[in-house]
C-alpha cells in the first residue's frame, strides 16, 4: 500500500455538497407546492437568475463550511483526542468537552462517532458519553453565531487572503490558516449571493404568503427538520433562515421554529451513520435523538416566550421600522436563540444522562448468546473520521488493540496445545489466525485511505509506525499458526512426549514472551513510551531465559528416553519460535520509541 508523503494535498469534494444543494432546492419547491403556493410566473423577476443564485450561493456556503471544517480539523486534530480522553465522571466537564470538540470539528456527528469508539473500547460508559453528546449541540451553534455577523463586504477580502496564504506560504499551520480564511470567506460570499438572489422576493406576494404560512410553529419545525435531514447540515438550515431574516422576510418566532426543526433533522445524519455499525453506535445515536426531540417538545409551546427573551438580550435598532428593522435585528436573534436553546436544554437534561443511557440500552439490548461464532470485523475503524487524520490514526490504534487481543489469546493457548494438546486444540488455534488476518487487512486498507489525506510530517510517521505494528502482530499470528501449530502436529505424529522438567522450562520462557507481547500491544494502543521501554528492557531477561532453556535441552539430549532426538528437535524449535515472537513484540514496542531504531 503506497504511503503518500506529508506534503500530499487532497482537495475537498464539492460535488456531493452541490448535489445536496440541488436536492434541497427541489425539496423547497415540493414544500411550496404542498403548502398550496406553487410558483407561478414572476412578473418583474428573473426566475432563472434567482434560482441559479440560490443554488450557487448554497453550494458556496456548504463548500465554505467544508473548507473551514477541514482547516479546523487539521489545526486542532492532534489535540481533540486528548480533550475527549480527559473527560471525567463530571457530566458538566463532559458537556464542555463535547462543545469544544464539536466547535472545532464543525460536526456533532463526528463527535458522536468518537464517543462510540471510546464506549466500545471501554474507555467511558454510555452514561458518561451522554453529557458529551449534549455538549455537542452547544458546539454546533458556533457556526450560526459566526454567520450572523453578516460581514459580506469582507467576504472577498477573506477569500483573497486565504488563497494567498494557501498558495504563497510554506508552513503547514499557515496554509491551514489560509484554508480557514478561504472557507470563512466562501461562507459569507455564499450567503451574500443567496441574499442578493432573494431580494426580489421581498415584494413577491406568493412568497410572502409562504412565509406567513411558516409562522405556524408546527409547520416551521417540520420544514426545518425535512430540509436539514435532506442536506445533512443544520448549519445550512440556520444559514438560510439568517439569509431570509437579513432580507426582512422572516420573523424571529418563525426562525426559532426552523432552528427547532434543524435540531431534529440533524438526528437523521447520526442515525444514518449507524447503519452497519455496532450497538454502541446505535445507542449513542438514539441518545442524540431523545435529547434533541425532548428539547423541542419542552420548548415548543414557549416559542413566543423564547423569542421575547432573546429579543430582550440581543442588540436592538429602534430607529428602524418594518422589514428594515427585522433585517437588522433578527439574524443575530436567531443565532442567539439557537445557542440559548441548546445551552438551556443541556442544563435541564444533563441530570437525566443515566436515564437516557438506560432507555437507549433497553431499546437496543445485547443479543442472546449464539452457538454460531460471529464473523470478525473491525470494531473501531470509521470512514467518517478519515478527513480528520489525527482522529483516524487514533482509531487505527484502537483496532490494533482489538487485533492484539486475538493474538494474545492465541499466544496464551499455543504452548499447552503444542506440548500436550490434541489436534482439535491445535486446529482451533490455527483458525483464530483467520480473525487476525481479517483485522490486519482492514487496518492496512484503512491506513492506506488515511495516507491519501493531507498529512503532516508527524502524522505520516505515526501512520508508518502503525503499519509496522500491525504487520508485526500479523507476523506473530503467522508464527503461531504456521510454526508452533505445526510443531504440535509433529509431536503427535512422532508420538513424542515432552517431559515435565522441560515443560516447566518452556513454560517459564513462554510466560515471559506473553508478558512482552501484552506490553507491546499496550504500548501501541496507548502510545505509551513507558510500556514500550519495558518490552525493550526485557531483552536481557529473554536472552538469559533462552540460554538457560538451551542448556537444559543440551543436558536432556543425552537422557535415556525413547524418541529423545525428535523431542529435542521440537523443543529447540519451540525456543527459536518464542525468541522470534519476542523479536516482533520488540519491533512493535520500538514503533512507539522510534529513536531506538529497529
Amino acid at each position: 500500500m503506497p504511503l503518500l508523503p506529508a506534503c500530499t494535498s487532497t482537495r475537498p469534494r464539492p460535488s456531493r455538497r452541490l448535489q445536496l444543494s440541488l436536492l434541497a432546492l427541489l425539496a423547497l419547491g415540493v414544500t411550496t407546492a404542498a403548502l398550496g403556493a406553487p410558483l407561478p410566473a414572476m412578473p418583474g423577476i428573473d426566475a432563472s437568475a434567482m434560482l441559479l443564485g440560490l443554488i450557487g450561493g448554497l453550494a458556496l456556503f456548504l463548500f465554505g463550511l467544508e473548507q473551514m471544517a477541514l482547516a479546523l480539523k487539521a489545526l486542532a486534530g492532534d489535540r481533540l483526542k486528548d480533550l475527549l480522553a480527559s473527560i471525567t465522571r463530571n457530566r458538566f466537564l463532559g458537556a464542555l468537552s463535547g462543545a469544544l470538540v464539536t466547535a472545532l470539528l464543525n460536526s456533532s456527528s463526528v463527535t458522536t462517532v468518537l464517543l462510540v469508539g471510546f464506549v466500545s473500547a471501554g474507555l467511558m460508559s454510555l452514561t458518561q458519553s451522554v453529557g458529551v453528546i449534549m455538549g455537542a449541540n452547544i458546539g454546533s451553534t458556533l457556526t450560526a453565531q459566526l454567520i450572523a455577523f453578516q460581514i459580506d463586504e469582507m467576504a472577498l477580502l477573506l477569500i483573497a487572503l486565504g488563497f494567498a496564504a494557501q498558495a504563497g506560504l510554506r508552513g503547514e499551520t499557515a496554509r491551514h490558516a489560509g484554508t480557514l480564511l478561504l472557507g470563512l470567506g466562501l461562507i459569507f460570499f455564499g450567503m451574500s449571493v443567496m441574499s442578493t438572489a432573494m431580494e426580489p422576493l421581498r415584494d413577491y406576494p406568493p412568497f410572502l404568503d409562504l412565509m406567513r404560512r411558516l409562522a405556524d410553529p408546527l409547520l416551521g419545525v417540520l420544514v426545518g427538520a425535512a430540509f436539514t435531514a435532506l442536506v445533512q447540515s443544520s448549519a445550512a438550515t440556520t444559514g438560510i433562515a439568517i439569509v431570509l431574516a437579513s432580507q426582512g422576510l422572516m420573523t424571529l418566532p418563525t426562525g426559532i421554529a426552523l432552528v427547532f426543526g434543524a435540531n431534529i433533522g440533524t438526528c437523521a445524519t447520526a442515525l444514518l451513520a449507524t447503519i452497519g455499525k455496532s450497538r454502541e453506535a446505535l445507542r449513542a445515536a438514539l441518545v442524540h435523538v431523545f435529547f434533541n426531540v425532548a428539547g423541542v417538545l419542552l420548548w415548543f409551546a414557549f416559542i413566543d416566550d423564547l423569542a421575547a427573551l432573546v429579543a430582550h438580550l440581543s442588540p436592538a435598532y429602534p430607529a428602524l421600522a418594518g422589514a428594515e428593522r427585522l433585517a437588522a435585528e433578527v439574524p443575530r436573534q436567531i443565532a442567539n436563540a439557537h445557542t440559548l436553546f441548546n445551552v438551556a436544554n443541556t442544563l435541564i437534561f444533563i441530570g437525566l444522562a443515566g436515564w437516557f443511557a438506560r432507555l437507549a440500552t433497553w431499546l437496543v439490548p445485547e443479543p442472546p448468546p449464539s452457538a454460531e461464532p460471529e464473523a470478525v470485523h473491525a470494531r473501531y475503524l470509521d470512514a467518517e473520521l478519515l478527513t480528520t487524520p489525527a482522529l483516524a490514526l487514533d482509531r487505527a490504534r484502537l483496532e490494533i488493540l482489538h487485533m492484539g487481543e486475538y493474538v494474545q489469546r492465541m499466544m496464551r493457548r499455543i504452548l499447552p496445545a503444542t506440548l500436550a494438546g490434541n489436534r482439535a486444540m491445535l486446529h482451533d488455534i490455527a483458525r483464530m489466525d483467520d480473525a487476525v488476518d481479517t483485522l490486519h487487512a482492514e487496518i492496512v486498507v484503512y491506513l492506506g485511505q488515511i495516507s491519501r489525506q493531507p498529512l503532516s510530517e508527524r502524522q505520516t510517521q505515526d501512520l508508518m509506525r502503525l503499519m509496522e505494528a500491525a504487520n508485526s502482530l500479523e507476523n506473530i499470528g503467522d508464527l503461531i499458526e504456521t510454526d508452533l501449530v505445526v510443531l504440535g502436529k509433529e509431536r503427535l505424529e512422532a508420538g513424542v512426549s515432552i517431559s515435565n522438567p522441560t515443560r516447566e522450562v518452556l513454560s517459564d520462557f513462554h510466560r515471559a514472551v506473553v508478558r512482552a507481547l501484552i506490553a507491546a500491544v499496550q504500548a501501541v494502543a496507548q502510545n505509551s513510551p513507558e510500556a514500550a521501554q519495558s518490552v525493550i528492557g526485557m531483552k536481557g531477561e529473554i536472552a538469559r531465559i533462552a540460554d538457560s532453556a538451551a542448556v537444559h535441552e543440551a543436558r536432556r539430549l543425552v537422557a535415556q528416553e525413547p524418541k529423545r532426538v525428535p523431542a529435542y528437535t521440537i523443543e529447540i524449535d519451540i525456543i527459536e519460535k518464542l525468541k522470534r515472537i519476542y523479536y516482533f513484540s520488540k519491533r512493535m514496542a520500538k514503533t512507539v520509541t522510534p529513536r531506538e531504531g529497529l
